[in-house]
C-alpha cells in the first residue's frame, strides 16, 4: 500500500527543526546550506505580491539569521524551505504594511490576542484517529450494503466491492498523507491545489467545499440522524411521521454539535474520541452477533437464514461494468471522509509523524470492520433482504433480537451519525476559518473566538473548585472557553441548516460524488506533478508512486 519512511522524519539539516508555520514563511537560509529556493510554478502570482521578512520575525529561530539572497525573480528575500510557498500559494493575510509571513501576528483583529489555531497546536494521534474514523463510519455501513449488493449481484461480489472501495480510499488517504507532511498547514486540498496548480484551483475547491460539499454532506448525515432518532422513538410507525419532524430533530442535532465545538477544541475532540470507540464497539458487536447466529442458528424469530449455506456466494454476479461502477461508488460513499484530517494538519503536535500513522491505522481498521459487518449481514439476512433494505442495521437487529434489537440498532445508527456530524463540524469550521484568514472569504470568518471569550474563562477560574475542574475538563489549556473559530462554525451551521430545510438530496448526493472525487483526483494527481516538478522537496513521509497512480486510474 505505502512505504512508511519514518526514518526521514527528522532529516539532517543545517538549521533547527521548523514547525508548519516556519516551513511556510521563514527566510532562514544559512550560508552553508545547499537547499536553494526555486520557483515551483510557472503560474505564480504577480511579482508585485512579495513576502517581506523582517530580521525580528517572531517565528524565526534564534540561532541563525535570515539572510537576503540573490533575487532569481526580482525578489529581495527567498524562502528557505524546500520550495517557495510565496510563488503561488493562497493570498497571505493582509496588514497595513502589506503581506506578512503566514501565521505571524497581524495588526488586524484576525485572532484572539494575536493567536491562531496553527500556532497553538493541540491535536494528538488519538484525536486525529477519532476525526477520521468519526467521519468515515457514519451511516454508510448501515445503509449502503443494499446499493452494493443490488449492483454487484451476489454476496461474494459485494464483499469484493467493499474491499476494492476500501483500498481505493486508502490509496487516496496515503497520497494525502504525503502532501500533508510536505505542506503541513491547515486547509487540506485547498492548500495543495493552490500550491501545485495555482490559486485559482484552490479558490474553486474552497468555494465548492464551503458552499456545497461540506454543508451538503453534513445535511445528509443530519437528516439520517433525525430519521433514526424518530425511528428509535416511534418504532414501526416512523414511516408515517412527517418529514418536518425528522428535519426538526436534525436541526436540533446540528445546533448541539455546533455549540459543543464552539465551546472549546478539547470538548469537541473528547466527544469525538468517545464516539470513535462506540462505533468500533457497535461494529464489533454486529460481527460477533452474526457469527453467533451462524454457529447456533438462534434468532428471535426462531428461523435462521440458511441461504448463505445453500447458495453459492458468487451466484448471480453481475457482468455489467456500469453496475460494478455504481456498486463501487456506493462503497466509496461509505468510506468518504478519509481526507478530513488534512484540514487540521497545522494543529497536530507532530504532523509529519501523526498524520501518516493516523491514516495507516484508521483505513485498515475501517476496511476490516466493514467487511466483517457485511459478512454478519450475510449470515443473518437473506440476499433479497440485504438488497432491498435501506435500514439494514435495524432489520438485522429486528431479526436477531426482535423489537428491542430494532430499537437498539436504530439508536446506534443515530449515535454514529451524531459522531460523524460532530467530526464534520470540527473540520468544516477549520476549512472556513482557513479560507477567511487567507482572504478567500470575509475576514470575520477567519477570527478566533468572540469578544469577551477569554474574560469568561478567567472569571470561571476565579470561582469554585468545581468551576475550575469543569474548565479543565472541557476548556482549552491556554484559551479557556471559546478559543475556536466560532464565526466559521456558525457560518457552516447556517449553510448546513439551509440544506436540511431544502431537503432535496437526490441531486445533491450525485453532485457531491462527482464534484468531490473530481477534486480528490486533481489533488492526488497534484502529488504526481509535485514529484516530477520538485523531486528534492522535503517529504517526511513518502508513499509508493504506484499509490497515487492507482487512485487516479
Amino acid at each position: 500500500m505505502s512505504r512508511q519512511t519514518y526514518s526521514s522524519l527528522n532529516p539532517p539539516s543545517s538549521h533547527a527543526p521548523r514547525d508548519s508555520l516556519e516551513l511556510a514563511s521563514l527566510a532562514s537560509s544559512t550560508p552553508g546550506t545547499s537547499r536553494n529556493s526555486v520557483s515551483s510554478s510557472a503560474s505564480g502570482i504577480s511579482s508585485s505580491r512579495k513576502v517581506s521578512f523582517s530580521a525580528d520575525d517572531p517565528l524565526a529561530p534564534n540561532d541563525h539569521e535570515t539572510t537576503p539572497r540573490a533575487p532569481p525573480h526580482d525578489r529581495s528575500f527567498s524562502v528557505s524551505s524546500a520550495f517557495d510557498f510565496a510563488s503561488n500559494l493562497f493570498p497571505l493575510s493582509a496588514t497595513s504594511a502589506g503581506y506578512t509571513a503566514l501565521g505571524a501576528p497581524t495588526s488586524g483583529p484576525l485572532d484572539l490576542n494575536g493567536l491562531s489555531l496553527e500556532k497553538r497546536k493541540s491535536l494528538t494521534y488519538l484525536n486525529g484517529l477519532s476525526l477520521i474514523v468519526g467521519l468515515i463510519i457514519g451511516s454508510g455501513i448501515f445503509s449502503s450494503p443494499s446499493q452494493v449488493n443490488n449492483n454487484a449481484g451476489s454476496s461474494g461480489a459485494a464483499l469484493i466491492v467493499w474491499a476494492v472501495a476500501g483500498i481505493l480510499a486508502w490509496t487516496g488517504a496515503a497520497s494525502y498523507a504525503e502532501l500533508g507532511g510536505a505542506i503541513p498547514l491547515n486547509g487540506g486540498a485547498q492548500v495543495y491545489l493552490s500550491k501545485i496548480f495555482g490559486e485559482l484551483a484552490g479558490f474553486l475547491f474552497m468555494w465548492c467545499a464551503v458552499f456545497v460539499l461540506k454543508p451538503g454532506g453534513a445535511a445528509i448525515i443530519a437528516i439520517i440522524f433525525g430519521e433514526y432518532i424518530v425511528r428509535a422513538g416511534v418504532g414501526a410507525d416512523a414511516e408515517n411521521v412527517s418529514s418536518w419532524i425528522n428535519k426538526g430533530v436534525a436541526l436540533g442535532g446540528l445546533t448541539l454539535v455546533t455549540l459543543i465545538n464552539c465551546i472549546s477544541t478539547r470538548l469537541g475532540l473528547r466527544i469525538g474520541d468517545m464516539f470513535m470507540f462506540m462505533k468500533f464497539v457497535a461494529l464489533l458487536g454486529i460481527t460477533v452477533v452474526g457469527i453467533v447466529v451462524a454457529v447456533t442458528g438462534y434468532t428471535w424469530k426462531g428461523t435462521p437464514n440458511e441461504e448463505w449455506k445453500t447458495h453459492g456466494w458468487f451466484e448471480g454476479t453481475s457482468s455489467n461494468l456500469s453496475n460494478w461502477a455504481v456498486a463501487i461508488y456506493a462503497g466509496l460513499w461509505a468510506f468518504d471522509g478519509w481526507d478530513n484530517t488534512n484540514y487540521v494538519t497545522g494543529e497536530f503536535l507532530n504532523p509529519t509523524k501523526s498524520l501518516p500513522r493516523v491514516i495507516h491505522t484508521a483505513m485498515p481498521l475501517v476496511i476490516l470492520s466493514y467487511i466483517l459487518a457485511n459478512i454478519s449481514y450475510i449470515f443473518v439476512l437473506p440476499p433479497s433482504s440485504i438488497s432491498s433494505s435501506t435500514t439494514i442495521a435495524v432489520h438485522f437487529g429486528s431479526v436477531v433480537f426482535g423489537p428491542i434489537g430494532a430499537f437498539s440498532l436504530a439508536l446506534i445508527v443515530a449515535v454514529s451519525c451524531f459522531g460523524t456530524l460532530n467530526a464534520s463540524t470540527f473540520t468544516s469550521g477549520r476549512l472556513v476559518y482557513s479560507a477567511g484568514k487567507e482572504g478567500f472569504l470575509p475576514e470575520i470568518l477567519g477570527r478566533i473566538g468572540m469578544p469577551g471569550t477569554l474574560e469568561i474563562g478567567n472569571r470561571v477560574r476565579q470561582r469554585s473548585w468545581l468551576s475550575r475542574r469543569l474548565l479543565y475538563l472541557i476548556g482549552d489549556e491556554d484559551g479557556g472557553l471559546g478559543f475556536t473559530p466560532i464565526n466559521a462554525m456558525v457560518f457552516n451551521a447556517v449553510l448546513t441548516a439551509a440544506y436540511v430545510v431544502v431537503g432535496e438530496f437526490g441531486t445533491l448526493v450525485t453532485f457531491y460524488g462527482v464534484a468531490g472525487y473530481t477534486f480528490y483526483f486533481l489533488t492526488v494527481l497534484g502529488l504526481i506533478v509535485l514529484r516530477v516538478r520538485e523531486p528534492g522537496l522535503e517529504r517526511p513521509y513518502k508513499t509508493w508512486i504506484s499509490t497515487p497512480i492507482i487512485f487516479c486510474c
